[in-house]
């Protein structure tokens, strides 16, 4: 197994946490985790990768070891923390930067590589092709709901101790084998009281009050410029469930002037857990296409 490293970079008034692996000097690569995960989730990915890389994987903020912001997250505040972080690590001159995100980091780069279309080479989404549109007239009764949950501290699933956190890793994802289940446990898990969850604000718990609008998603989408690959599951039935219909799938697809895509079988929605080797091959192939990626510098706290 690799071994990461941390550093904890001041990101806009929080202290945000940053895993990296690799030695400084190699091509650099930013891992962008999803909803209710934090960076450790992308070890077996990592360990899987052939090519020596400089992988930097922040925690979003309320996430993992990363602070938190208050009662409330909204979605436009992790594209500012990209941005800042990149500006940091980076610098102030647009150098182009090869992203992979999974779920929601997926759909924070997508959208980040067509608000800032000259920061992105290369963009690669893990099974996050945006969400469902939703009807204006659902936004009093969202507004509403989100008032009465400001009221009270959302209750997360706590776990009696990493053993029984392992098993619901397990029910939630039946093809987690038992050893990388435990490691994401411990890995994952936060103490609560007695018991252990995972590393995450409760208020991410709550349910969002702005409502999400395709449209503005694929404004963004079709300005990207840099080459986009898109992975996913064999299975479509997680985007069907979810209300995303195979003309709107395809609608989203068209917005990308250079376009991969490919399918893995036998995984679910976490295809860095489920498949990492046969991931790594893909995105290896995908990210390391075209000019060589340029040395990293020292990274700056």
């Amino acid at each position: 197994m690799k071994i990461s490293r941390s550093r904890f970079i001041d990101v806009r008034g929080l202290r945000l946490h940053v895993r990296e692996w690799g030695e400084t000097g190699a091509p650099r690569l930013y891992l962008l985790h999803g909803w209710m995960d934090a960076s450790p989730s992308f070890q077996f990915l990592v360990d899987a990768f052939a090519h020596d890389w400089h992988v930097l994987a922040p925690d979003w903020r309320g996430f993992g070891l990363s602070a938190c912001s208050g009662d409330a997250y909204w979605f436009p505040d992790y594209f500012a923390d990209l941005d800042a972080l990149l500006r940091i690590i980076e610098g102030d001159d647009d150098t182009p930067v090869r992203l992979v995100g999974h779920s929601m980091g997926g759909n924070v780069a997508l959208m980040y590589a067509g608000i800032r279309p000259g920061r992105v080479a290369r963009v690669a989404a893990l099974d996050a092709i945006g969400l469902p549109n939703r009807p204006p007239d659902e936004a009093p009764g969202r507004y509403r709901k989100w008032l009465e949950q400001l009221k009270e501290t959302p209750r997360p699933a706590v776990s009696a101790d990493l053993g029984e956190l392992a098993a619901r890793l397990r029910r939630n994802n039946p093809r987690l084998d038992a050893a990388r289940a435990a490691w994401l446990a411990e890995a994952l898990a936060q103490t609560d009281g007695a018991g252990v969850r995972i590393a995450g604000d409760v208020a991410h718990r709550r349910v969002n009050p702005v409502l999400y609008r395709r449209a503005e998603a694929e404004a963004c989408w079709r300005r990207v410029r840099a080459e986009v690959l898109v992975v996913e599951p064999e299975d479509d039935e997680l985007r069907l469930r979810m209300g995303i219909s195979d003309e709107e799938y395809a609608a989203a697809l068209a917005c990308f002037g250079a376009l991969r895509r490919e399918r893995i079988a036998d995984c679910g929605h976490n295809l860095h857990h489920d498949q990492p080797q046969r991931l790594a091959a893909i995105l290896e192939t995908f990210l390391l296409a075209g000019q060589p990626p340029r040395p990293s510098p020292e990274l700056q706290s």
